[in-house]
C-alpha cells in the first residue's frame, strides 16, 4: 500500500511540476517517474533548508519542489 502512495504522490508531483514549468506533461509514465525523483530530490532539498513537511500535502510539495528543480536541471543540461 506505501508504494501505492509513493507512485501516486509521484504522479501528482510530476503532473503538476509539468504545469508549472509549462511543459504540458509528460504523460502517464513521465510525469511518475519525474514526480518520484522529485520526491527524491525534494526530500534533500527541504531537509537541507531545515524544513520538515508532513501529511499528504507536504509530501506533495516536496515531490513538487523537487520535479521543478529536475526539470528545470533538465532543460538547463539540455541547452548546452
Amino acid at each position: 500500500m506505501a508504494l501505492l502512495y509513493f507512485l501516486l504522490i509521484g504522479l501528482i508531483a510530476g503532473w503538476l511540476a509539468g504545469r508549472i514549468m509549462r511543459g504540458g506533461g509528460y504523460g502517464l509514465i513521465g510525469d511518475m517517474i519525474i514526480g518520484i525523483v522529485g520526491a527524491l530530490i525534494g526530500g534533500h532539498i527541504i531537509a537541507w533548508l531545515g524544513f520538515y513537511a508532513g501529511g499528504l500535502l507536504g509530501r506533495i510539495l516536496t515531490a513538487l519542489v523537487g520535479a521543478i528543480t529536475l526539470i528545470f536541471l533538465i532543460r538547463l543540461v539540455k541547452r548546452v
